[in-house]
């Protein structure tokens, strides 16, 4: 990819909250010794100043069930229009908040949840990180795309990007 650069501390919560905020999709997947992988497509609804991540979910999901039996979780979060990528290793743990439920609330959650903040089925799933790793451009999808294309025709690589861990203290 090109560069490596390792992140801890508030620079690694404010990249993790850079990619997470501007994903497009984040992957969860739960139960991590079964194979297939137990993996399904959520919408992530905050990342707090720890870089914990926090999610919706519905008390009697599977991935809730899952989180119960080993809350090891692994999250997978990419923003391909501006190339992107994130992958969370982590352990989730299932809160019932109300008054955090409140203030994270979004509209299209009623989808999910007919009695808004309150509903009986509502829990938050919070990740806390402990491993990750990240891949990003140094420019905008287009000009990479245009700076990939180039070096193709002009044989050479390209060092376009930086990627590296995300250490957590």
């Amino acid at each position: 990819m090109g560069n490596h650069k390792d992140l801890s501390n508030k620079e690694a919560v404010a990249k993790i909250k850079d990619i997470i905020m501007s994903a497009e999709t984040c992957m969860f997947t739960t139960d991590l010794n079964k194979i297939p992988l137990q993996t399904r497509p959520m919408g992530t609804l905050d990342v707090d100043d720890a870089g914990h991540i926090l999610f919706f979910s519905n008390c009697n999901s599977e991935k809730n069930k899952d989180i119960l039996y080993n809350n090891k979780v692994q999250l997978f979060h990419s923003n391909k229009s501006s190339a992107e990528y994130l992958s969370i290793f982590g352990q989730a743990s299932i809160i019932v908040d109300k008054e955090q439920a409140q203030r994270l609330w979004t509209p299209i959650a009623r989808a999910w949840f007919k009695d808004g903040a309150n509903d009986a089925e509502l829990t938050i799933i919070k990740v806390k990180p402990l491993k990750a790793h990240y891949w990003d451009t140094k420019h905008n999808k287009m000009v990479s795309l245009f700076r990939i294309l180039t070096n193709v025709f002009a044989e050479a690589a390209i060092n376009d990007g930086v990627e590296g861990n995300i250490i957590f203290q």
